[in-house]
Protein backbone atom coordinates (compact mmCIF):
# COMPACT_ATOMS: atom_id res chain seq x y z
CA UNK A 1 0.00 0.00 0.00
CA UNK A 2 2.83 2.75 1.04
CA UNK A 3 3.95 1.85 -2.49
CA UNK A 4 1.14 3.53 -4.02
CA UNK A 5 0.44 5.94 -1.52
CA UNK A 6 3.96 7.29 -2.89
CA UNK A 7 3.23 7.01 -6.90
CA UNK A 8 -0.59 8.23 -7.00
CA UNK A 9 -0.48 10.21 -3.06
CA UNK A 10 -2.48 10.19 -0.35
CA UNK A 11 -5.19 12.55 -1.73
CA UNK A 12 -5.86 9.55 -3.89
CA UNK A 13 -7.36 7.42 -1.78
CA UNK A 14 -8.74 9.69 0.61
CA UNK A 15 -10.90 10.96 -2.79
CA UNK A 16 -11.79 6.93 -3.89
CA UNK A 17 -13.26 6.70 0.15
CA UNK A 18 -15.56 9.42 -0.15
CA UNK A 19 -17.10 7.85 -2.99
CA UNK A 20 -19.65 4.67 -3.18
CA UNK A 21 -17.83 3.50 -6.31
CA UNK A 22 -20.86 4.13 -8.41
CA UNK A 23 -20.89 7.24 -10.55
CA UNK A 24 -23.58 9.18 -12.76
CA UNK A 25 -22.79 7.27 -15.48
CA UNK A 26 -23.30 3.76 -13.41
CA UNK A 27 -26.65 4.96 -12.16
CA UNK A 28 -28.07 5.81 -15.28
CA UNK A 29 -27.08 2.17 -16.79
CA UNK A 30 -28.95 0.40 -13.53
CA UNK A 31 -31.81 2.68 -14.47
CA UNK A 32 -31.68 1.63 -18.00
CA UNK A 33 -31.29 -1.57 -16.97
CA UNK A 34 -34.05 -1.97 -14.61
CA UNK A 35 -36.80 -0.39 -17.46
CA UNK A 36 -35.52 -2.76 -20.03
CA UNK A 37 -36.35 -5.83 -17.18
CA UNK A 38 -39.90 -3.88 -16.90
CA UNK A 39 -40.08 -3.54 -20.12
CA UNK A 40 -38.93 -6.46 -21.93
CA UNK A 41 -38.95 -9.67 -19.93
CA UNK A 42 -41.37 -9.18 -17.20
CA UNK A 43 -44.06 -7.45 -19.60
CA UNK A 44 -43.63 -10.66 -22.36
CA UNK A 45 -43.84 -12.95 -19.52
CA UNK A 46 -47.23 -11.26 -18.06
CA UNK A 47 -48.31 -10.23 -21.49
CA UNK A 48 -48.22 -13.57 -23.07
CA UNK A 49 -49.18 -15.17 -19.64
CA UNK A 50 -46.05 -17.58 -19.66
CA UNK A 51 -45.01 -20.05 -16.66
CA UNK A 52 -40.92 -19.84 -18.16
CA UNK A 53 -39.74 -18.67 -21.14
CA UNK A 54 -36.84 -21.01 -22.74
CA UNK A 55 -33.78 -20.57 -24.34
CA UNK A 56 -30.33 -21.88 -24.39
CA UNK A 57 -28.33 -21.16 -21.40
CA UNK A 58 -25.63 -18.91 -23.19
CA UNK A 59 -28.28 -16.51 -24.64
CA UNK A 60 -30.53 -15.88 -21.36
CA UNK A 61 -28.44 -15.97 -18.94
CA UNK A 62 -27.57 -12.44 -18.96
CA UNK A 63 -30.72 -11.10 -19.37
CA UNK A 64 -32.39 -12.79 -16.23
CA UNK A 65 -29.57 -11.67 -14.31
CA UNK A 66 -30.16 -8.02 -15.58
CA UNK A 67 -33.55 -8.89 -14.82
CA UNK A 68 -33.65 -9.83 -11.24
CA UNK A 69 -35.28 -12.88 -12.56
CA UNK A 70 -34.85 -16.65 -11.34
CA UNK A 71 -33.16 -19.20 -14.34
CA UNK A 72 -32.88 -22.42 -13.87
CA UNK A 73 -30.26 -24.51 -16.60
CA UNK A 74 -30.66 -28.18 -17.34
CA UNK A 75 -28.87 -30.52 -19.94
CA UNK A 76 -30.22 -30.08 -23.41
CA UNK A 77 -27.52 -32.13 -25.64
CA UNK A 78 -24.11 -32.30 -26.59
CA UNK A 79 -22.10 -31.14 -29.58
CA UNK A 80 -21.08 -33.34 -32.01
CA UNK A 81 -17.28 -33.18 -30.03
CA UNK A 82 -19.22 -34.41 -27.40
CA UNK A 83 -18.94 -31.14 -25.51
CA UNK A 84 -22.35 -31.05 -23.25
CA UNK A 85 -24.66 -27.87 -23.56
CA UNK A 86 -27.65 -26.26 -21.40
CA UNK A 87 -31.17 -25.01 -21.74
CA UNK A 88 -32.58 -22.20 -19.41
CA UNK A 89 -35.88 -21.99 -18.44
CA UNK A 90 -36.55 -18.37 -16.60
CA UNK A 91 -39.13 -16.83 -15.49
CA UNK A 92 -40.67 -14.18 -12.68
CA UNK A 93 -39.33 -13.54 -9.45
CA UNK A 94 -40.86 -15.94 -7.02
CA UNK A 95 -41.44 -18.75 -9.67
CA UNK A 96 -38.59 -20.94 -8.40
CA UNK A 97 -41.10 -23.86 -8.08
CA UNK A 98 -42.45 -23.72 -11.19
CA UNK A 99 -39.51 -23.38 -12.91
CA UNK A 100 -38.33 -26.54 -11.29
CA UNK A 101 -40.81 -28.24 -11.94
CA UNK A 102 -40.28 -27.91 -15.68
CA UNK A 103 -37.03 -28.31 -15.34
CA UNK A 104 -36.95 -31.76 -13.58
CA UNK A 105 -39.87 -32.64 -16.08
CA UNK A 106 -37.46 -31.73 -19.32
CA UNK A 107 -35.03 -33.24 -17.54
CA UNK A 108 -37.38 -36.84 -16.98
CA UNK A 109 -38.77 -36.46 -20.35
CA UNK A 110 -35.19 -36.15 -22.15
CA UNK A 111 -33.01 -38.33 -20.01
CA UNK A 112 -29.92 -36.13 -21.96
CA UNK A 113 -27.83 -36.21 -18.94
CA UNK A 114 -24.90 -38.78 -18.77
CA UNK A 115 -23.03 -39.39 -15.98
CA UNK A 116 -19.21 -38.26 -16.25
CA UNK A 117 -16.97 -41.29 -16.47
CA UNK A 118 -15.07 -41.79 -13.21
CA UNK A 119 -12.38 -44.00 -15.01
CA UNK A 120 -11.46 -40.10 -17.00
CA UNK A 121 -11.73 -38.01 -13.85
CA UNK A 122 -9.20 -41.16 -12.51
CA UNK A 123 -7.10 -40.59 -15.46
CA UNK A 124 -6.92 -36.62 -15.07
CA UNK A 125 -6.20 -37.20 -11.46
CA UNK A 126 -2.87 -36.68 -11.28
CA UNK A 127 -2.67 -33.71 -13.71
CA UNK A 128 -5.12 -32.01 -11.21
CA UNK A 129 -2.69 -32.83 -8.42
CA UNK A 130 0.30 -31.24 -9.97
CA UNK A 131 -1.81 -27.51 -10.60
CA UNK A 132 -2.60 -27.75 -7.13
CA UNK A 133 0.53 -28.38 -6.45
CA UNK A 134 1.81 -25.63 -8.35
CA UNK A 135 -0.88 -23.38 -7.10
CA UNK A 136 0.37 -23.57 -3.60
CA UNK A 137 -2.81 -25.26 -2.44
CA UNK A 138 -1.58 -29.14 -1.85
CA UNK A 139 1.69 -29.52 -0.38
Amino acid sequence: MQEKVKEYGQGRLLEAEATNGIGNAEKAALVNLAKLSKNGFEKLVTKKRLDAVVAPSAAVSTLLAIAGSPGVVVPAGYTKDGVPFGISFGGLRGSEPKLIEIAYGFEQATKIRKPPSLKKFQDLEPHFIGVLKQMGVLL
